[in-house]
């Protein structure tokens, strides 16, 4: 193959390249733009159907309707058009606005709005869809988080509807997200198989045997960094367990492991610890180090009475076995009616 030959399919390749690249872009936003299109078709109907039937007093005879108008549509458009898919519309456009369907069907599809629509609680709801939006969770992944309880441990999950909401934005924001949306109340780690009698070391060993499960645990946005983390102070030798850093707070995460429960001791070490990070470690444009306590028993009212979560030190509970839904759900009760006497007392003075 000559010289000019060799340039002929060099540049045909570059060019190829190109064109592909542009053809798959456009692909790309026509795909986005048919998706939102037609979801928001979907959210019309819905409302017209929500409208006709309920403001002008045709309720109890709207099932009727809908079976009707269900047929008439398939015959004309197909499948898309069932009385369940009719039904579903009204569900979602009962609970979603406008705007808000305007926003998130960029990036979710249809399908994501229907399972969302099942959360009666709206800042839960909300919270579901900006996640799934954000991280780009397909339908399966943002199931398997309401499933799993996702919501119902994190730390936000306990404050009042307005400081969720506000938190919420912060997703949507150039700004780091707030770090209650980040961090979990309940770490669930039942991928260890761990001895009933383990100790801190077994149990920081398994967490490294199984970084990527665990990082998973975490959240997304958590990257490792070191275990045993050195931190030398005057002549004696301390060790951090793990240090992550997190790209959407754009800090440095210190994580150390306790058996039992939380003791106020563990809040002066983990202090040390994030004061020699900062001094030390922090890099340019990063936000100030935060420590994550982990403990295998929940002790909250320790923790209120010492305002950890409202600093930059973090307390969780992990759990080696995966619990009912119940206990979360009674965990979640509990924090929310501390979070409720800590505002009255704060009223009161």
């Amino acid at each position: 193959m000559g010289k000019q030959e060799t340039e002929l399919t060099r540049h045909t390749s570059f060019i190829l390249k190109g064109v592909k690249q542009l053809i798959e872009a456009a692909r790309t936003r026509v795909s986005i733009y048919v998706n939102s299109e037609t979801t928001l078709l979907y959210w019309g109907i819905g409302d017209y159907l929500n409208r006709e039937f309920v403001g002008k007093g045709r309720a109890e005879y709207g099932g009727q309707i809908l079976a009707t108008v269900s047929q008439e549509l398939t015959s004309a458009y197909g499948k898309g058009y069932t009385y369940t898919a009719l039904t579903r519309m009204r569900k979602v456009a009962a609970v979603f606005s406008k705007e808000i369907i305007a926003t998130l069907s960029q990036q979710l599809s249809w399908s994501h709005f229907i399972e969302l629509s099942t959360i009666a609680d709206e800042p839960k709801r909300m919270y579901y869809g900006a996640f799934a939006a954000s991280e780009r969770w397909g339908v399966r992944k943002l199931r398997d988080s309401i499933d799993n309880m996702v919501f119902e441990r994190t730390s936000i999950a306990s404050h009042a509807d307005d400081r969720i909401n506000d938190a919420i934005a912060s997703l949507r924001s150039s700004q780091p997200i707030d770090p209650e949306l980040v961090f979990k109340s309940t770490y669930v780690l039942d991928f260890l198989n761990l001895p009933s009698d383990y100790s801190e070391k077994e149990l920081e060993q398994a967490l490294i045997a199984n970084l990527q499960e665990f990082i998973l645990a975490l959240g997304n946005g958590f990257a490792f960094i070191e275990r045993q983390k050195r931190i030398p102070v005057d002549t004696v030798d301390y060790h951090l367990d793990l240090l992550f850093f997190h790209r959407k707070l754009h800090r440095m995460v210190a994580i150390d492991l306790k058996l039992g429960k939380f003791r106020p001791e563990y809040k002066a070490q983990m202090e040390l610890y994030l004061r020699w990070l900062q001094q030390y470690e922090m890099q340019r444009g990063e936000q100030s180090p935060i420590g994550l306590i982990l403990c295998s028993e929940g002790n909250t009212e320790h923790i209120e009475l010492l305002m950890l979560n409202e600093q930059e030190i973090r307390v969780a509970q992990y759990l080696t076995e995966l619990p009912s839904k119940e206990w979360f759900a009674e965990k979640l009760h509990r924090s929310i009616e501390i979070a409720k006497q800590k505002m009255a007392r704060n009223a009161r003075e």
